[in-house]
């Protein structure tokens, strides 16, 4: 195993105890770290300052959070040392300690070059160099981190689309989630029950993605980054269980209400030739009167034809 793999294990890991909340471990696996010659590329490459620095966030163990502190405070100056050597000037030659041009040598630049270099170059925005240990880091959007790739183009797009409905809004800095890892976490639990991406997987995943950026469901999108709600069982929801409570409160006010019309017109009743059934046209019905609404209000009638089975209600 390389180095590289082994810090992408180190750090798959490491996530997968930030998102179960559950951290036994975490302390040998920063030991492991603390024992690690760590490059910069390295660094850069499998994020691990990301996973490191969620497991200070998260948790309560004393010797977990100062020993994270440490190997963050190190890496942030293996960081700052790459910036500084880059920040060197390369054309200047050290003669002692006094940087000096280098002079002497023809220039042999073409005319259209010479003529290029002589215009003034437009000023650029000053950039700031994005480190993999700051917060900012895990939050920006931008492709799948190689430790969470799984190899499949249509799975990997599927955990970025995920990630981005975990962000809609600003609710997992509260929580501090890294929306990657539950992402992913989320694909696998789909991935693993249909064993496919064929349609039906792509619509399971597209209804969690749909439901996730519901601005009138927020509530399902804070019990997922909160962990009321276990990954595995958001995998397997159903359109009902995803709904908002004033949405399911309105199917049950529905549901309730086609249950009682269907019973009250099939048990009983007061059989009627005033009544026309706009379907057969026949006249044999029965009818019931039922009060729905307020007191001061008129008694709802449900009706029903014996001949085709026809129902209807009016005032």
């Amino acid at each position: 195993m390389t180095r590289e793999e082994e810090l992408l294990r180190i750090a798959k890991k490491l996530d997968k105890m930030v998102s179960r909340n559950n951290m036994d471990g975490s302390l040998d696996l920063l030991r492991e770290l603390k024992n690690f010659n760590m490059t910069l590329k390295l660094l850069q490459d499998t994020r691990i300052g990301m996973s490191v620095n969620g497991i200070r966030k998260h948790c309560t163990d004393e010797d977990v959070v100062n020993l994270a502190k440490i190997l963050i405070k190190n890496w942030k100056k293996l960081l700052e040392s790459a910036q500084n050597q880059k920040s060197e000037r390369p054309n200047e030659v050290k003669i002692g300690n006094y940087p000096m041009k280098p002079s002497g040598s023809p220039d042999r630049t073409s005319p259209e070059r010479q003529s290029s270099k002589s215009k003034p170059e437009t000023p650029k925005a000053p950039t700031t160099p994005t480190s993999p240990l700051s917060p900012s880091f895990s939050s920006s959007a931008g492709p799948l981190s190689p430790r969470l790739q799984t190899g499949d183009s249509i799975r990997d797009k599927c955990i970025e689309m995920l990630a981005a409905a975990l962000r809609t809004d600003d609710d997992y800095k509260d929580y501090g989630a890294n929306c990657e890892v539950m992402a992913a976490e989320i694909e696998d639990h789909v991935y693993q029950e249909i064993k496919a991406t064929d349609m039906k997987y792509k619509n399971r995943v597209r209804s969690r993605i749909s439901n996730l950026k519901d601005h009138k469901n927020p509530n399902l999108r804070k019990n997922v980054l909160a962990g009321a709600i276990e990954l595995s069982r958001l995998a397997s929801m159903t359109a009902e269980e995803m709904a908002s409570d004033e949405l399911k409160q309105l199917r049950n006010v529905l549901t309730q209400e086609a249950i009682r019309e269907h019973q009250m017109a099939k048990t009983g009743g007061t059989t009627t030739d005033l009544l026309q059934c706009g379907k057969c046209r026949k006249k044999n019905c029965t009818y019931n009167q039922v009060q729905t609404r307020s007191a001061d209000e008129p008694m709802t009638t449900f009706v029903l034809c014996n001949e085709c089975g026809n129902r209807w209600k009016f005032c």
